[in-house]
């Protein structure tokens, strides 16, 4: 073990559990403040060739342990959300009936008819706009929309469960 060596296990030794305490009292997380810590000294251990043994040092590591901790927390906030997320997402109803004749019927018109037709009436793009993302001329753009909307009635007409609500 060089002089270096030393010099930074005895400041560990020193300083190890006097940040422990002032990470404790940032985060009021006793093991988390123990975990940074020891994190945060091996980072500074990597470094100890370049990191001078100071006070500058033990700022340094108290720096690099509260981000850590900021960071674990965030990450255990996120996990949290997403897990809450999740949950509510999976308590959700499932589609509508409609919703799901409606998806069925827009499955039965060819791809540019169901295109068209979703942009149009779902995003509320005017034709201009259908063709400038498309690229497709305006004309076919609006004789699409006719025959995709005449086949959807024809098709929402004869689906079961739809007899009295003809299109």
């Amino acid at each position: 073990m060089d002089g270096k060596e030393k010099e930074f296990d005895a400041f560990y030794i020193a300083a190890f559990p006097r940040i422990v305490r002032q990470v404790y009292a940032m985060t009021g997380d006793l093991p988390e403040a123990q975990d940074v810590v020891q994190e945060a000294f091996i980072r500074a251990w990597s470094r100890r060739e370049i990191l001078p043994l100071d006070s500058c040092l033990e700022a340094w590591i108290r720096t690099t342990a509260w981000r850590l901790a900021v960071s674990r927390f965030r990450r255990i906030r996120r996990g949290l959300y997403l897990a809450q997320r999740s949950s509510e997402l999976r308590n959700q109803e499932g589609p509508s009936p409609d919703h799901i004749l409606l998806v069925e019927a827009l499955r039965t018109l060819p791809a540019k008819h169901r295109r068209v037709v979703v942009l149009h009436h779902l995003c509320d793009l005017s034709v201009d706009q259908i063709s400038a993302e498309t690229g497709w001329p305006a004309g076919s753009i609006r004789a699409w929309l006719v025959r995709g909307r005449n086949s959807l009635a024809k098709c929402l007409s004869t689906l079961p469960g739809k007899e009295d609500d003809r299109v």
